[in-house]
């Protein structure tokens, strides 16, 4: 009789070879012995004692499949054991297949188990690469700076990184994907050569800058900001946000790294540079001092503005992955840039606040008055910021964005007459303002920036009129939302889409253009909330002096 790898021999005369097959709880097990058949096994007599082959036999079990066959008269007769095909649908199988038989068994519970480990090791592994992390330098093939659209850019984050940065702004960056820089960034630093000071604020200094790639010769345009060594927190602070994987957005201005330069000498010499992309037109507000905005172009811009800022308070992307809400906190339109194809992006994150839930109200101690006097909300001024609530940062944001869209709309020829570009509030304050003077004129006197009659005339500025008034209401509580901001531009935008012609009523008494709206007409009464309020609807009545005309748009 066999066993496996050996042999053992029955040692009394009256004592057959017996095999006995067995599956309980899906595991099989096949055992070989000698037995005395006078005797029971397994609370069985052995069946057909004098058989020359071992013929199993279906025994009753009750907590499994058993098969018993005895044999002798020869050698190792248990070493093959025959099935006979029956009711429970065996076959006739010789010992030495039972082997297989056993290991196709286990094969399938083993691929489950490694397909199930490498499952776990995929998503552990893309899991914490979307982790924010502290920023680590590292160089990669750039692809275009503004992002892909909304999904496909975080569905293909590798590839997005894998490509070559083309720009558009210069016709000397029109680069092939053979001249990718392949330098090491966690060596070296970019090969980047100034040109031009473009812009400058409290912290920083904003730069034009090549790109070069000198294995082809060519270069692309690149805006480089630079901080000095003492303005390192504010440079700490915005690197840590652009390093976001989840704030890449066609609104957000595309940022590329970050670098510590200089100072090997002397820390006070060190410089710490952001470098992002360039856009050729500037930032807003010097845009608006140099052109006149069409209907199209208003829309274009300030839909691109709330699509931005509404980006930064969500606490999902467009394609639904979770992030942390920020707060901008600094919005005005020198913090905006201008894009070639009409829309905005929003930029300089040096004061922004990343609205995490896990933060206490003791981490937002120091997070109450910041930013620029003319666009702080009123609760900024007054210093009564709601710090339990974190939507009260972005509700600051709202009010700083109503000023930027009465900015624009302060430019636009919809309204008939434009005026030269003045900032909120114009010059009841100084260029600027400190605290103290913008908390009498918005706190004391309830103060906003003028919205002349003429701009409710056209429909879609009055449209815009009312969103803007409510979006500055000295009620956080009752400002409206980025994103019902941004809905009502889309329904709008819809509308106007829908007709063919929009026809607008201009006064003729110049008299009743100029009469100026109280800029708090449509201020809600205390606690008087939210959500999206429906759209105004635009009515025009024609009058007996006055004589309608399509607008063109």
């Amino acid at each position: 009789m066999t066993n496996c790898n050996f042999s053992s021999f029955c040692t009394h005369a009256e004592e057959v070879c017996v095999a006995i097959w067995k599956k309980e709880n899906q595991s099989m097990s096949v055992q070989t012995l000698c037995h005395n058949p006078q005797h029971e096994l397994e609370n069985i007599m052995l069946p057909n004692t004098s058989s020359t082959e071992c013929v199993m036999t279906s025994m009753p079990s009750e907590n499994s499949m058993l098969f018993l066959c005895s044999c002798t008269r020869e050698h190792d007769c248990n070493d093959r054991l025959v099935f006979e095909k029956g009711e429970n649908g065996f076959s006739r199988l010789k010992g030495k297949d039972v082997i297989p038989v056993v290991v196709i068994s286990l094969v399938p519970p083993l691929l489950v188990a490694v397909i199930a480990t490498m499952a776990f090791y995929l998503y552990r592994t893309r899991h914490l690469s979307k982790q924010p992390k502290d920023w680590t330098p590292k160089r990669t093939h750039y692809q275009s700076l503004d992002p892909p659209e909304a999904c496909a850019g975080e569905a293909n984050t590798s590839d997005y990184h894998g490509k070559l940065l083309s720009l558009g702004e210069d016709a000397n960056s029109d680069i092939s994907s053979s001249c990718a820089n392949s330098l090491n960034h966690n060596t070296e630093h970019l090969p980047i050569q100034l040109e031009a000071l473009v812009g400058k604020g409290r912290f920083a200094e904003v730069w034009r800058a090549r790109l070069n790639h000198s294995e082809c010769g060519q270069y692309e345009t690149v805006a480089v900001k630079i901080f000095p060594a003492v303005e390192y927190a504010s440079w700490r602070n915005e690197r840590s946000i652009f390093s976001d994987p989840n704030l890449k957005h066609e609104n957000i201005v595309q940022f590329l790294t970050a670098e510590q330069r200089g100072g090997t000498a002397s820390a006070s010499q060190r410089q710490y540079w952001l470098i992002m992309a360039y856009h050729a037109p500037g930032n807003l507000q010097d845009f608006l001092v140099n052109h006149v905005l069409s209907w199209s172009q208003l829309c274009a811009m300030a839909s691109s503005v709330a699509r931005g800022l509404a980006h930064l308070h969500n606490d999902t992307t467009p394609c639904g992955t979770p992030k942390v809400p920020i707060a901008h906190r600094d919005l005005k339109s020198s913090n905006i840039v201008m894009k070639s194809n009409n829309e905005c992006a929003l930029c300089d994150f040096g004061l922004a606040l990343r609205l995490d839930i896990s933060l206490t109200v003791d981490d937002f101690a120091n997070s109450g008055q910041v930013g620029t006097a003319r666009y702080m909300a009123p609760e900024v001024l007054e210093s009564r910021v709601n710090l339990e609530d974190l939507e009260s940062f972005k509700q600051m944001d709202v009010y700083s964005m109503s000023l930027v869209l009465w900015e624009m709309a302060s430019r636009c020829d919809a309204i008939g007459e434009v005026k030269s570009y003045e900032p909120p509030f114009g010059s009841k304050v100084c260029d600027q303002p400190c605290v103290d003077s913008m908390r009498d004129l918005v706190l004391r006197d309830r103060g906003r920036p003028e919205i002349p009659l003429s701009w409710t005339i056209h429909p879609g500025m009055q449209v815009l009129s009312a969103t803007i008034t409510e979006c500055w209401d000295h009620d956080p509580e009752a400002r409206l939302t980025a994103h019902c901001v941004l809905e009502r531009f889309n329904t709008m935008a819809q509308e106007e889409l829908e007709s063919s012609t929009v026809f607008v009523c201009i006064p003729n008494s110049t008299e009743q253009q100029g009469s100026p709206l109280p800029s708090n007409h449509t201020e809600h009464d205390a606690g008087m909330p939210p959500a999206c309020p429906p759209q105004p609807q635009a009515i025009v009545e024609a009058q007996a002096s006055t004589s309608p005309r399509p607008l063109s748009e």
